[in-house]
């Protein structure tokens, strides 16, 4: 009956916990030293009984151990965790300020991706109006160049419309008639000795305009060639051209567009006919 109790009790150990399996070694010590002490039972069951306990006691030394090295494991794990938690945080947090640091970036990339944007808009407007500027002035100058070969050509032809067909022979200048003036007597009828006749000098009329020299018509003429042909001042002869039309050449005159002296000087070398 002490045998089946024990061995009930020792299956009741392996079912409960470790402090319930400490409590049962216990109380197996202390049956074992009754059965020892009352003599009750045979040697062989309480050899066999002896045998369970050591059994029982190696197996709770092993669970002990293997206890131990499993509360090892779990305080290395738990370390681990804490060192793989802290690292997670750290990485984190670096990727959180990678992640910001890049936000930073591409922003001021953005910026100045658009300020180099307007920069090439700005410089291609400058460039376009450069060409027209570039354009125009070519165009002007191609213009000069056609107006400074077309007044070369007027003034060749004027210059060969003014050169005679033939040069003209050389002639001596004109001189003036010498009229004697009657001489003076002196009051005692004798010719004063100091007194000489001096003669009178009877003006010539000037020569007509050579034949061959062009007219320049004041209607149609330009301002520069009546610079070049007629010797008017480039504001003078800007008059004459708003003036226009005359129907006379005195018409200069009378409409206060030349002083009466330079009309002189000009009014048998221009004209008003076409």
């Amino acid at each position: 009956m002490i045998y089946y109790t024990i061995k009930r009790f020792v299956k009741s150990m392996f079912n409960g916990g470790e402090g319930r399996m400490k409590t049962h070694v216990v109380i197996a010590a202390v049956l074992v030293s009754a059965m020892a002490a009352g003599g009750c039972v045979s040697k062989s069951k309480y050899t066999e009984a002896v045998a369970e306990t050591e059994i029982l006691k190696t197996d709770l030394e092993k669970t002990q151990a293997l206890k131990t090295a499993l509360e090892q494991q779990v305080k290395t794990l738990k370390d681990q965790n804490e060192k793989l938690t802290a690292t997670t945080e750290l990485a984190s947090s670096e990727s959180q300020r990678i992640k910001d640091s890049r936000d930073k970036e591409r922003v001021s990339i953005e910026g100045q991706v658009r300020e180099l944007e307007q920069k090439v808009r700005d410089l291609a407007a400058q460039q376009r109006k450069l060409r027209r500027e570039y354009e125009d002035v070519t165009k002007q100058n191609l213009a000069l160049r056609a107006t400074v070969a077309r007044y070369k050509k007027e003034f060749k032809d004027r210059q060969r419309a003014i050169e005679p067909a033939s040069p003209p022979e050389s002639s001596p200048p004109p001189v003036a008639a010498v009229i004697p003036s009657p001489q003076a007597s002196s009051p005692t009828g004798a010719p004063d000795a100091q007194t000489e006749p001096q003669p009178t000098m009877v003006p010539v009329p000037a020569a007509p305009p050579q034949p061959g020299l062009a007219l320049v018509n004041i209607n149609t003429a330009s301002a520069n060639d009546m610079v070049l042909f007629l010797g008017l001042t480039k504001e003078v002869a800007e008059r004459v051209a708003t003036n226009r039309p005359y129907r006379l050449k005195g018409e200069l005159v009378a409409k206060d567009v030349l002083p009466k002296a330079t009309f002189d000087v000009i009014k048998d070398r221009i004209t008003v006919s076409p």
